[in-house]
């Protein structure tokens, strides 16, 4: 897995985890500079070990996602839906074992 860090050209800043194929698995909010940014994805990796922090959902039509909390409750990361809950279920089991050695690389405007 590794974190892209991106600018947009208003000069804010996101990031996304992808898995090995390049696919995004989670994606952040949007921050106002590359250091606060830089902290999301230390909070992800802080809290992507522990369960209690994705909260599972299903959204309208009826695919599943997860949101990524820290443990003050705040959303650090949002997920791609899924078709199925063992899809996503499997995806959380990838991010909790293997984000910690995610590299991050930075991917300017």
């Amino acid at each position: 897995m590794m974190f892209e860090l991106k600018k947009n050209k208003k000069g804010d800043f996101h990031f996304n985890l992808k898995s090995t194929n390049g696919q995004v698995v989670l994606t952040s909010e949007v921050y106002s500079s590359k250091s606060a940014a830089e902290n999301g994805i230390k909070a992800v990796k802080k809290n992507a070990p522990e369960d209690s922090r994705y909260n599972r959902k299903i959204s309208a039509n009826g695919k599943f996602y997860f949101n990524l909390k820290a443990a003050n409750g705040r959303i650090i990361g949002v997920s791609e839906m899924y078709d199925s809950e063992s899809m996503m279920e499997s995806c959380i089991n990838t991010i909790k074992t293997i984000t910690q050695d995610a590299q991050t690389k930075f991917i300017p405007t």
